[in-house]
């Protein structure tokens, strides 16, 4: 069996201190101090005394690693667009993309006002982050009535609260990934009408987000059904060749939109004798305005026979000559009536068209 060995206590001048005195029995005892009037000096806490050095490495090792952490963390929430943080209402482009949206009715604005007054931004709109040295900053994804409410509230009362809007940040992304977020926010969110869901997709083929309408079409309404998708499509070919004669466009349904543009696959003169009827009727509403285009489209169209028929050049005289070629696009104008007051009305009356 092995031996125990008897341990003895540490030798007080080990560290080098000087050593501790030894009281011998005939030694008298030393009285207790007097109490001192004064605060007693403080003394230094048990834990940092007693605390090793380990322990304090330790601590600050763990603190570090935390911190660095939560740094990690908000790096990536920001990089990935999940960081929430207020932006100056002057830092935003609201025109980045083309909206989807052709008008806002006034009292729907003023409803997310007055929320917006009463109760501040509840939901944070998104950006994209344009890069340094672009002004603005940042340009805008979605969340336009927000930012246009809160711009008019900070117009209307100059209150610094109504001066950012709360935004998240999204990467730098290619312009068909903006289209999609911005699309995506608002068919969940509002109603749009097929008009103004095609005339989002043929704005953004104009703007080189897509090559053409089926890409833009499959991307931007990738969750809906074809023939869904076909109705969209044929109201692309209403944008295109009748944006700019509607004023109501978001009002026409889906049946009145499905005739119009099948007169106008079917029907050449249909365009023109919309447009007639349009500027004759000058509408002040939606329903003034489709009323129009229903005696536009029951107006019986020239028979392809008859079409047909019908002269390909001809030839006006009096003082001013006219010959047309209708296969060539042509119309040549001659005689003495031909002046450059007649150049000048003429170029007047084509501005106007």
């Amino acid at each position: 069996m092995a031996k125990r060995k008897r341990l003895t206590p540490a030798s007080p001048d080990f560290l080098g201190g000087s050593p501790a005195p030894t009281a011998s029995p005939e030694a008298s005892p030393t009285p207790a101090p007097a109490p001192s009037a004064g605060p007693s000096p403080a003394r230094p806490s048990l834990s940092a005394a007693s605390t090793p050095p380990i322990a304090q490495v330790a601590g600050g090792a763990a603190r570090n690693a935390a911190f660095e952490e939560v740094t990690a963390l908000i790096t990536e929430a920001r990089r990935e667009g999940r960081l929430i943080q207020p932006l100056p209402l002057s830092e935003i482009d609201p025109g980045y993309l083309v909206r989807d949206r052709i008008s806002v009715p006034e009292e729907d604005q003023q409803s997310l006002r007055e929320s917006l007054r009463a109760r501040g931004q509840q939901m944070a709109i998104e950006v994209v982050d344009l890069g340094e040295g672009r002004e603005p900053r940042y340009g805008l994804i979605s969340g336009w009535r927000r930012l246009s409410s809160l711009r008019a509230l900070f117009e209307e009362t100059g209150e610094a609260r109504f001066s950012t809007v709360l935004a998240r940040i999204r990467p730098p992304q290619a312009a068909g990934e903006a289209y999609v977020s911005m699309v995506e926010e608002n068919e969940i969110r509002l109603g749009l009408s097929y008009y103004e869901r095609a005339r989002i997709a043929t704005k953004a083929v104009e703007a080189g987000a897509f090559e053409h309408d089926e890409a833009a079409l499959s991307a931007l309404y990738a969750s809906a059904s074809r023939p869904r998708r076909s109705k969209i499509r044929s109201f692309a070919e209403l944008v295109r060749r009748l944006d700019a004669l509607l004023r109501f466009p978001a009002s026409l349904g889906e049946r009145i939109g499905l005739e119009m543009a099948k007169a106008l696959r079917e029907d050449p003169g249909f365009e023109t004798r919309l447009a007639a009827a349009l500027d004759k009727a000058a509408p002040e509403s939606a329903e003034a305005e489709q009323e129009a285009i229903r005696k536009a489209l029951k107006t019986p169209a020239v028979s392809r026979a008859k079409r047909s028929e019908a002269p390909k050049q001809g030839r006006l005289s009096g003082p001013v000559e006219l010959h047309w070629q209708e296969d060539r696009g042509e119309i040549v104008l001659s005689g003495a009536g031909v002046t450059e007051e007649l150049r000048q009305r003429l170029e007047a009356w084509l501005a106007g068209k």
